[in-house]
Parts: C-alpha cells; structure tokens; sequence
C-alpha cells in the first residue's frame, strides 16, 4: 500500500471518537453510578469507571437514548431527588428511578471530560417538549424554564451543541414508530422551531436503524424530503455478529459498514440534488459496535406485568479476539469516511454491549473492544488519507471476494506525525504488508500495537481482567522510505509514526 498526504480524505471530527450511555440494564446504577461503591466520589460515581472512561479517550457522549428516550418524560430527571418520580421503561421493561438525570450527568461528563449530545422525545412526546428541553438546557436569559435550571443548581446552560431527532423512528419496537412521511414532518417542524430558540444547534434526524430494514433508503429518501434543509446529519445505526459460524463474514463485517455508508450518502446527495441544494448532510452513526443480538432473551424474558425489576442484568456481552477485530476494522471505515461521517458514537459504554465492565462492589476492567477505541482515539489525529492498497482476497458467504488486509491511515501537519491502521481477516495466515511511505518524509516507527491471540476467542472476564491486551510489534521497520510489517492472523494493528529528529 501507499500513504501520501496528497490523498486526504477528510480532516478527523473529534466527535467520530463518541460514545453513548442510555438508562439500559447495569449501564447507569452499578455502572457509572454505585455510591456505596469503594472508589465512589461525593456524588456517587464509580472513580474507576470515570478513570477509564478518560482512558478511552470519548469526544461527546449521546443520552439518554436509545430506545429509551422515546418513553422519557425529561422533566422526570430534574429537581430534587427525592422529589423524583420512578416510571416504568417499556423500551427494556425495566422500573427507572431517575436518581441519575440531567445535572448528574453533565457532571459525570466534566469528570471524564467528554461533551454532552442529547436526544429528544419524539416518539411518545412532540415539539413542545423538545422546546421545553432546549430552553431549560441552553437559554441563557430569565424564564419560567430556566428559573427551574438555576432553582436545581445549575446557572450556567448546558450549552448542549448536538441534539437528535428521537430515537429509530423506523424501528415498529420504538414507542410512537412513525411512517417515515409522518417523522419527516415532525422532525422538520421540531427542527425549525429549535433553531428558533437557538440557531447554533446542529440537529441529526433519524435515518434507518439497520441498513437491512424493509424501508432501507426509500426511509432515508423520505425523511430528507421534509427535513432536508432543516438538519445537519442524518443518523446510521448497525451492529453486527457472526451468522451462523460464518467466521469469514464476520471478518469482512467493515464491508457492510462501507456500504451502508455510500449508500446513505448517495441518498442524501440525491435529495440534495433534487432541491438545487448546495448543502451536504453528514452522517452521526451514532449506534455502531459488536452485538450479539442473537443470544439476547433477558427482555422476552420479562414480561410480567408485576415484574419491573431496576438495572437488571442486559445486554452484557462479554467480547472475544474476534469481536475485537472485527471492532478495530469497523473504526478504520469510519476513518475511511471521515468526509461525511464526521460524529459517531459507540453503543454502549459501560456494561451495556460495553468497552468498559463493572461488578457491583467490585472491579471494572477493559473488554477486547476498549483497545482499538482507546489507541485510534489517541492516534488518528489531522486527516485521514485513502492508501492505494493491493492485498490478496478470499471468499465470503455473504459478501463475495474480499481483500484479506484492510486499512486506513491518519497525518496531523502540524506535527508531521503519522498512523496506520490494519487488520489481517485470514484466520490461519499470517500476512507480510509493505507501505510505500516515502511521501511522509523522513519517519521512524514511534509505537506498536497487534491485538491478536492463538486463542481468537479469548476474553477478559471477572475472573482474568488481563487475558487478553495489545502487544508491541516487533516485526514494524522502516528502511528506504518504505514500512514493513507482519500481521498476525485475526488481528488488529496500530502504529504511530514520528518525523526522525
């Protein structure tokens, strides 16, 4: 492959680096929140979660939802706890106390120095309560809405930046699923009248939750219709697992993210067209990661009228070798796209399909998937450049003839310094990888990561934290203007690049 400056792609939004904490199972109360918790600051956060919540390295952090928000009365997270109203959650048939709300977690937020991006009712509540919402986090001035904000000890708004349009409004499961002619009305008359409040707002609307609905395209097409000059992004949601053992296709998952992206792209293009429009919609994929949907009963399971239970156990896949590859190669499409998705979130954060895990009165340790988030967080800095790449192929169920090596790589000019990202998808090979790197200038080889095992399923458990983490690459060289490195099989690889002093 070739990496040179001259063929960027898009300079690297911060906010592609973003997570998402919904009020689903342990996410919330044994996650982020648990006062009796030994490292438990005065407001009751887990200091060891926030610790490596920073670690991760999350721009902005989506809440409260999810599927959750379209049930959510805001009002509910304010004021004095014990004033606080328990509701039932039809999203996850759950009771949810609202010790946690608003102010609690813009707080959280300054603690592991990520920004807030919110979600508002759109399935259950309507323009109103978007505009209550935006006035009592934002409004700077002296209302009824903003008098309460003061009263319950915040004087300063919130300041909110990134705001969504609901929640899957595709989805039949979301409480108020709308056709897509009937959300792209409510969306564009919420968003015309949430930039009466405050016109610096950037608004993300509801694009399809899985580029495999029915209603795939033609929902985007639609939305777009209505809401097309009125919104900044349009959202993609996708999660992935292996079907029925097919290892090699899941591998190769990044295929499908690329396509879903072109896709919605083009879509969005298309409309713009249409209108004579000169503005370009961007992407939020803001739901993207690993999940076994598949192994997921526990909701089905509940669902006894008498039985609401509060921050049960869902969603807590525990991930493997391969579920971390995978995850790194979904990282580099992102990268590969950074012209046109420029915020992304990761879905979940703690416990919940999370990087992060916690016991209740115990430990919380990193999952295989933190590794790829924390080291490209870090790493992919400036813009993303598009490599001229030539790796052999090999055959998929799902997704034909697919390259075995995929790759993406990042220069901030103002340092001069360099990553590359890759993975081998062979699960018996390893691959030898040349980058033509003469276009760098003078470079040496700052650091290495290969998250790889003889064991691709290999996990980080309660039991064995450590099983699994990074290792340094030896085999990376630099001569002649030209990197050199071996990757193992089933792997995922960073390496960070310097000027030569």
């Amino acid at each position: 492959m070739t990496i040179d400056p001259h063929f960027a792609i898009g300079r690297i939004q911060r906010n592609l680096f973003g997570g998402f904490v919904e009020h689903l199972g342990r996410h919330i109360y044994t996650g982020v929140y648990e006062p009796g918790h030994a490292t438990a600051d005065a407001e009751g956060f887990r200091q060891d979660v926030i610790d490596l919540v920073r670690e991760l390295g999350v721009a902005t952090i989506r809440y409260p939802g999810g599927n959750f928000v379209s049930g959510f009365r805001w009002e509910d997270s304010v004021g004095p706890r014990e004033q606080r109203p328990r509701r039932l959650d039809l999203a996850w048939h759950s009771t949810e106390t609202n010790e946690v709300g608003l102010h609690e977690f813009s707080s959280w937020l300054d603690k592991v120095g990520s920004e807030m991006m919110l979600a508002v009712n759109l399935g259950t509540r309507g323009t109103l309560e978007a505009l209550d919402l935006l006035e009592y986090a934002n409004v700077p001035v002296q209302t009824a809405l903003t008098d309460q904000r003061v009263a319950n000890g915040r004087e300063d708004p919130f300041g909110v930046k990134i705001w969504c349009l609901g929640n899957e409004m595709d989805g039949p499961w979301q409480l108020g699923h709308r056709s897509a002619d009937d959300y792209g009305k409510i969306a564009s008359q919420t968003a015309k009248a949430m930039r009466q409040v405050d016109p610096n707002v950037e608004l993300v609307v509801c694009g399809s939750s899985s580029a495999h609905m029915p209603t795939f395209g033609e929902w985007e097409r639609v939305v777009l219709h209505h809401a097309y000059e009125d919104v900044d992004y349009i959202s993609c949601h996708a999660y992935y697992e292996p079907k029925d053992g097919d290892l090699d296709s899941f591998l190769a998952s990044a295929v499908d993210m690329d396509w879903f992206i072109d896709t919605v792209v083009q879509t969005a293009d298309h409309v713009g067209a249409v209108k004579g429009s000169d503005k370009k919609i961007n992407i939020s994929f803001d739901e993207w990661n690993v999940w076994y949907q598949s192994r997921f009963h526990e909701v089905d399971q509940i669902s006894d009228i008498d039985e609401w239970p509060v921050a049960p156990r869902l969603l807590e896949d525990i991930y493997s070798v391969i579920d971390a590859v995978v995850f790194g190669n979904l990282m580099i499409s992102l990268l590969k796209h950074a012209d046109r998705v420029t915020s992304a979130s990761l879905a979940q954060l703690v416990n919940v399909i999370g990087p992060i895990m916690t016991e209740p009165g115990g430990i919380a340790w990193r999952q295989t998937t933190f590794f790829p988030f924390a080291i490209t967080s870090r790493l992919a800095r400036g813009e993303a450049l598009e490599l001229k790449l030539d790796a052999p192929t090999y055959k998929t169920g799902r997704f034909g003839d697919v390259p075995l090596v995929d790759a993406v790589a990042t220069r901030d000019a103002e340092t001069g310094e360099a990553s590359v990202f890759l993975v081998n998808r062979s699960q018996s090979e390893s691959i030898e990888v040349s980058v033509d790197i003469a276009g760098l200038g003078e470079v040496s080889v700052r650091e290495t990561h290969t998250l790889a095992d003889d064991d691709i399923h290999a996990k980080n458990t309660l039991e064995d934290p450590e099983r699994v983490a990074p290792k340094a690459n030896d085999s990376a060289r630099v001569a002649g203007g030209v990197l050199t490195v071996s990757l193992p099989p089933v792997s995922w690889t960073a390496i960070g690049l310097a000027p030569t002093e």
